[in-house]
């Protein structure tokens, strides 16, 4: 998730103080993704250094505005032309953890796909339940889109996480399977 990108879009809307941002970044997703303040102001630090935002005022508070530089504009313009590159995908854990899990002593590797495949049915039908009642509230503001389209990919990445997890367990079964010993035969039923 690009925080960096997602500050620099808030900001081309007008100057905001670092809890602003942070407040509109979090409803902006749908709530989906909390920010920790540090994280916010860290990026602002970045962005300035970048020469992308600048402190631009003080308002009544006494809080520090940042604006978009003309170099931050392009940035963004640049970020919304470009896919989303997903060439070197980031290390997933579950994926670790069960490559891992093979061969462990002492783990079953697919009790671990069921524990996952548990939790992630739980998440899904949460996802589910909260897509059906942004759908039944008939989304009219930008924001309230946003978070049905982020609900939506929360639904689909759990479905295509419950189908690696099928597939997995049908890969385990049959290396499960060739795994068995030569000659040992199967007692005939």
């Amino acid at each position: 998730m690009s925080i960096r990108h997602g500050l620099l879009a808030l900001l081309a809307a007008g100057p905001r103080y670092g809890s602003r941002l942070r407040t509109d970044f979090e409803t902006r997703t749908g709530g989906t993704w909390p920010l920790n303040i540090g994280q916010v102001y860290t990026t602002l630090g970045r962005l300035e250094r970048d020469g992308m935002v600048a402190q631009d005022d003080v308002d009544a508070a006494g809080r520090t505005l940042y604006a978009l530089t003309e170099a931050g504009r392009a940035e963004l313009r640049s970020w919304y032309d470009r896919p989303v590159e997903r060439a070197d995908p980031p290390r997933d854990e579950l994926a670790i953890k069960l490559v891992m899990a093979l061969g462990a002593d002492g783990v079953d590797v697919r009790e671990v796909v069921e524990a996952q495949r548990r939790h992630v049915a739980r998440v899904l039908h949460d996802h589910v339940r909260q897509r059906a009642e942004a759908l039944a509230r008939a989304p009219e503001r930008p924001e309230e889109m946003a978070r049905l389209l982020v609900l939506e990919q929360l639904v689909f990445q759990a479905e295509a996480e419950v189908r690696w997890l099928d597939h997995c367990e049908a890969r385990l079964l049959r290396f499960t399977c060739e795994e068995e010993p030569p000659g040992r035969e199967q007692p005939e039923a």
